[in-house]
Parts: structure tokens; C-alpha cells; sequence
């Protein structure tokens, strides 16, 4: 009788076990997506924190008035290119981007930021 309580009990448990384990892992972070901010994917955090940070002096150049209209359609159709390369990088690499990705994008963010600030500036 004892035998029959202590097999049902190890039963109950493992398959306790089992139905935790699977709700776990259902309920697990989604894998980094294009665009996505993954908290497990520093590259692609770093590459999406600075074009938001780029995106914001774009808008603060248009508030203040140091960018005119054709500066800051230019300036976000480079921006756009950009994010449209992470995506095409991240896809290639199942939502990651690897350091050369990464190195090429920054690249092409540096070369933004420097006319962002040409632009700003040359204005006044």
C-alpha cells in the first residue's frame, strides 16, 4: 500500500515538474527581432540606442529650427537606410548582428552624425 502512495506521489510530482518546466518555457523572451531591443543581444541594443539618440537631435534641429526641410528629409532617409540594413544583418543571422554588421553600421551612423552636426551648424 505504501508502495502504491509513494509511486503515485513521484508520478504527481514529475509530472508536476514536467507541466512547469513547459509553462516556463512558453512563457520565455521572445528571440530578437529586427528592430527589437533584447536585453541577451548587446550589438543590436547599442546599434538601436544610437539610432535613437540620432533621431532625436534630428527632431530637436527641426524644434528649434537649425535644420530646414530637404536637411532633415535627407537625414531621415539615411537613417532609414540604416535601420533597413540592421534588418537585412539581423535576418541573415536569425535577430543577431555580428561585430562586422555592427562595425558597418556604426560606420554609416558616424558619417550621419557628422553631417547632423553640419547641418545644425551651418545654418545660422
Amino acid at each position: 500500500m505504501t508502495n502504491k502512495i509513494t509511486n503515485s506521489l513521484l508520478v504527481l510530482a514529475a509530472s508536476g515538474l514536467f507541466i512547469t518546466g513547459s509553462a516556463v518555457a512558453q512563457t520565455a523572451a521572445p528571440t530578437a527581432g529586427p528592430g527589437a531591443v533584447d536585453p541577451g543581444h548587446p550589438r543590436v541594443n547599442q546599434v538601436n540606442r544610437r539610432l535613437t539618440r540620432q533621431q532625436k537631435r534630428i527632431n530637436n534641429g527641426v524644434n528649434n529650427g537649425s535644420l530646414n526641410a530637404k536637411e532633415t528629409n535627407n537625414l531621415d532617409k539615411r537613417e532609414a537606410s540604416v535601420q533597413n540594413q540592421e534588418q537585412k544583418d539581423m535576418a541573415k543571422d536569425n535577430g543577431h548582428l555580428t561585430k562586422a554588421n555592427q562595425r558597418q553600421l556604426n560606420r554609416r551612423e558616424n558619417r550621419i552624425s557628422k553631417s547632423i552636426y553640419k547641418d545644425k551648424h551651418n545654418n545660422k
